[in-house]
């Protein structure tokens, strides 16, 4: 094996129990990561369909709703799920948890996922990314047409929910920053949201703290100044080539000071309305569908939002899928 390639380990139990099984992935060496980076595949022991789902999770979060998973599996979609480098799993010693440098080096690993993915007997992937992970997932099908067989995006994170000044004057400053000091921190998130989800604090959801703490990962100068770059060239305009469906909440509610009703029903972390407006600019068949009642991760919503997005994401991406030959 070239000293340069990903190695994809063999699967050991999961934190989830059975019948979820992980791979750890060896990236190539990289200074910007300490010369050591990592990803983990997450997924069910033996693959029983032959369409497939990789799942690409948000800032300061990983893979933990096996519940929504089990949905995509009872519809005829094997469910893989990627930890992302510096994220949930693949957090190590020598990890500064958030810290990418560029959004775009996570093209290895879901490169590499892919490649298992299809080396399982899959036939199509559907791609299914949320909030930044949604970023990533649009970002990446720009530059590598043809590679899955639709996209589904839950409250993708299209543009910066921040003040004028934030967005205007502080996004060219950070982005000088980077270029030196790229692990400097210039940010952190609200804890309500955290505390809103975690069964700790009463809500309905467990999982790692350690891994999606209340208020996240420190926000770092070149993960920020990386998240600009990308959503400037979806401002520009990408050319994503096979079927999109945004999902997202039909209003959002206040980041800095929610109530808790806007909590319980609306995005507390992102603005719906970056989402609808750049849904357009993603490619030319996008289709959008606002869930009444839904909370920035529309998977971890009250069971009625819940269930309408697994519906409508479950049902579009059936359809669409059977439009068109399988891939060979």
């Amino acid at each position: 094996m070239p000293d340069d390639a990903v190695h994809l380990a063999a699967p050991v139990p999961d934190v989830l129990g059975e019948p979820w099984v992980q791979r750890r992935m060896t990236l190539r060496p990289s200074a910007d990561y300490d010369g050591h980076a990592e990803a983990v595949l997450v997924h069910q022991r033996e693959p029983v369909n032959r369409r497939a789902v990789l799942y690409l999770h948000g800032f300061t979060d990983y893979f933990f709703q096996a519940a929504h998973a089990e949905r995509w599996v009872a519809a005829g979609f094997d469910f893989y799920a990627l930890d992302l480098r510096t994220n949930g799993r693949a957090v190590g010693e020598r990890t500064r948890p958030g810290d990418v440098r560029d959004l775009r080096h996570h093209d290895e690993e879901i490169d590499a996922a892919l490649r298992a993915i299809r080396a399982d007997g899959h036939d199509q992937v559907v791609l299914l990314g949320h909030s930044t992970g949604g970023l990533v997932a649009v970002g990446w099908a720009d530059r590598h047409p043809g590679e899955v067989d639709a996209i589904v995006l839950n409250s993708p994170w299209f543009d910066h929910n921040g003040p004028w000044v934030e967005r205007v004057v502080l996004t060219p400053l950070v982005r000088l920053l980077a270029r030196w000091l790229p692990s400097v921190v210039v940010g952190h998130l609200r804890e309500h949201y955290g505390r809103h989800l975690h069964a700790s604090t009463g809500g309905a959801w467990e999982y790692d703290l350690a891994w999606k703490a209340f208020a996240g990962f420190p926000m770092r100068a070149g993960t920020f100044a990386s998240v600009r770059r990308e959503q400037a060239r979806l401002a520009r305009g990408l050319a994503v080539d096979v079927p999109v469906l945004l999902c997202c909440s039909t209003r959002s509610g206040s980041p800095s000071d929610p109530t808790p009703e806007e909590l319980r029903g609306t995005d507390c972390v992102l603005d719906v309305r970056h989402m609808v407006a750049r849904a357009p600019l993603v490619g030319p068949d996008v289709t959008v569908v606002q869930v009444e009642g839904g909370i920035h991760d529309l998977a971890l919503s009250d069971a009625p939002a819940r269930e309408e997005y697994e519906r409508a994401a479950i049902e579009w991406a059936t359809a669409r899928l059977l439009r068109g030959p399988a891939r060979p």
